[in-house]
């Protein structure tokens, strides 16, 4: 693991802009972009392939690292305290400001306690808007599409009968524009193969009910000269994926955070052996203030976290299995004396 200040190898960034052409079923989060990812550039140029680009994976010599899918111009809101991002300007109506959640990234260089004011709701990111003549309510929306069970082969709902259950669509107003940061090694993942990957996953879904037609994007505009920024003076690092921080080298008072357990599973395949489900793993969200133990930062680094798996404890019926935990992140000044001891 690349611990705080010893400084990260920097990986050559992306920024890319993809435009929903229909309903997603899977919440585009990093780890599970770089899943997908991996069995595109697989199904193009093999196993052995990807093997190669993978090795070192694990010991921090990532070839591709994934942000989550967020709203283009914005970053995820630091999971902070409302006192650090507002100072004595902060409202009365915590329930308003826990629904900010993305801030806009042409205010990045504002003070930390300016944060919490310039930051946006959903339906602000998402306004309301027309369709067959009626208003629609803010535009990122999340519906429970039913479905039914069905025997494959006798092509009948079997013996059981009626066995319906709902799956979650998350619907995107038209025209919406998603942005990805991907930061990936020139040498090993040359920047055209990793657009065709995004492309061929754009065309045939991203995530869960692809083959009926979910999941599906394009891409609008690949920025080579984008870079992840920091303030001046930062001592801390906000996160824009999930990522596994444990035994980074982090201060545990300044850092600051929420946990969550991904219960991933085989994709491609994979999905259709025996063993499709992997082992919990536990991260941390996007939106995570990781500090350094050892400052100041390193200026170079566009990256932290960790290579999870490929000792078969993440997957018992792929071993050699890996999981994301690393996640691209910036630079951001929290306040405060920091020192290396």
């Amino acid at each position: 693991m690349v611990t705080a200040g010893q400084g990260s190898p920097a990986l050559q960034t992306l920024l890319v802009t993809l435009q929903p052409q229909t309903a997603l079923a899977t919440l585009p989060y990093g780890d599970t972009l770089l899943g997908q990812l991996c069995w595109a550039l697989r199904n193009r140029h093999g196993d052995d392939w990807l093997r190669q680009r993978l090795e070192g994976y694990t010991s921090d010599r990532p070839f591709l690292v994934v942000s989550d899918l967020l709203p283009a111009g914005y970053w995820p809101r630091p999971h902070l305290p409302a006192n650090m991002l507002a100072g004595d300007s902060r409202s009365q109506d915590r329930k308003a400001d826990k629904k900010k959640i993305w801030l806009p990234r042409d205010g990045w260089q504002q003070p930390l306690q300016q944060w919490l004011q310039a930051c946006k709701t959903e339906k602000e990111v998402w306004p309301e808007f027309e369709q067959n003549g009626k208003r629609v309510r803010h535009g990122r929306i999340t519906e429970s599409q039913p479905h039914n069970a069905i025997n494959r082969i006798t092509g009948t709902t079997g013996e059981e009968g009626f066995a319906p259950y709902a799956v979650e669509q998350i619907w995107f107003p038209p025209g919406a524009q998603l942005e990805l940061w991907l930061l990936h090694d020139p040498q090993r993942l040359p920047q055209p193969l990793l657009e065709q990957a995004l492309e061929d996953i754009g065309s045939v879904g991203f995530g869960k009910d692809a083959s009926i037609g979910l999941g599906k994007f394009g891409l609008i505009k690949v920025d080579s000269q984008q870079r992840l920024p920091m303030q001046p003076n930062s001592n801390s690092w906000l996160t824009l994926g999930p990522c596994a921080p444990q035994g980074g080298g982090f201060n545990p008072q300044r850092s600051y955070y929420q946990l969550f357990t991904r219960f991933g599973r085989h994709g491609d395949v994979a999905a259709l052996t025996g063993q499709p489900f992997k082992s919990p793993v536990l991260l941390v969200q996007a939106g995570a203030v990781l500090t350094p133990q050892q400052q100041p930062l390193w200026s170079g680094q566009n990256w932290v976290g960790q290579g999870l798996g490929g000792d078969g404890s993440i997957s018992r019926g792929k071993p050699e299995t890996v999981q994301q935990g690393y996640c691209p992140v910036v630079g951001i000044d929290i306040g405060g004396e920091l020192s290396n001891d």
